[in-house]
């Protein structure tokens, strides 16, 4: 048998197998196309917006700024998120500009309490800070906050040799309806403090006034003369700024009957020196 006998059936053979392989690849299912995801949503932030329209120069406090939630994408440069610890740290912040109802509150906007310049972005123009030591009594027990407004009395006493006993203490009020801008280096309105609640109460070493030029002159003066306590004023009285009008002085007699009739009875005495000799007359 030839060779090319054999190899014709070979051939049909293999031309078949490959029909049959082409029949069953034409019939495979195409592959599936995968859907193509759809895209993630924006990350959202809640912001610090103004609560209320906010002028220039004030405080914050809390209620100044409620959470509004944005796009990330979209909240403008330096915006604060709405979280405990941007909230303590703003509060009290003065604000540099006005900001309208709804507006995002930025960093650029306040001068924090620790910055550079705040006490002097605080006054009010033509007035200065000034400085005055308290304790428990004459700070109020510590219940006095930044914004409240005060009177500042002077109690001193004079030598009592030449002065009658009902007059030798006195006081007086030396300054009325100022400003408090800070108790310690706390600088809040609102009764909050900037610890976010720690030392409610605590008693105060000093505290900061805001007085005009010659307010100032006055206080330091009357600081060394005698002892200094502050009054709380209510806060009905509109504040005007004005130092004392018409303050009248108060003296131990006027306080205590018992201690002026005491005078009127022994009379006031005077010491009269002339060279080596000395003596006491009793006026009545």
């Amino acid at each position: 048998m030839s060779l090319r006998i054999i190899l014709i059936p070979l051939a049909l053979v293999a031309a078949l197998a490959l029909a049959l392989l082409a029949f069953q690849v034409g019939r495979a299912p195409a592959p599936e196309v995968q859907a193509e995801a759809p895209p993630p949503p924006p990350v959202q932030l809640n912001v610090l917006v103004a609560a209320r329209p906010l002028s220039p120069g004030m405080l914050i406090r809390d209620e100044d700024f409620t959470p509004k939630a944005m796009p990330q994408r979209d909240a403008p440069a330096g915006s604060l998120p709405d979280t405990p610890e941007i909230r303590i740290e703003i509060r009290g912040a003065l604000l540099r500009h006005f900001i309208d109802p709804g507006m995002a509150v930025t960093r650029a906007d306040i001068l924090r309490a620790r910055d550079r310049g705040f006490l002097a972005a605080v006054l009010d123009p033509g007035t200065r800070a000034v400085s005055i030591p308290v304790d428990a009594v004459t700070g109020v027990s510590g219940l006095i906050w930044p914004g409240d407004r005060v009177d500042v009395i002077l109690t001193q006493e004079m030598d009592g040799q030449q002065v009658p006993l009902s007059r030798r203490v006195f006081g007086e009020t030396v300054l009325t309806d100022v400003r408090v801008i800070a108790v310690d280096q706390q600088i809040t309105e609102g009764g909050i403090p900037a610890s976010g609640g720690e030392g409610v109460g605590r008693v105060a070493h000093t505290i900061t006034l805001q007085v005009a030029v010659d307010q100032a002159e006055r206080v330091t003066v009357a600081g060394r003369m005698g002892h200094l306590a502050l009054a709380v004023r209510a806060v009905e009285v509109a504040p005007n700024g004005s130092a004392q009008a018409g303050v009248k002085t108060v003296f131990g007699g006027d306080v205590s009957p018992e201690l002026s009739a005491s005078t009127r009875r022994t009379g006031t005495h005077m010491r009269l020196i002339q060279g080596d000799r000395r003596e006491e007359i009793t006026f009545q």
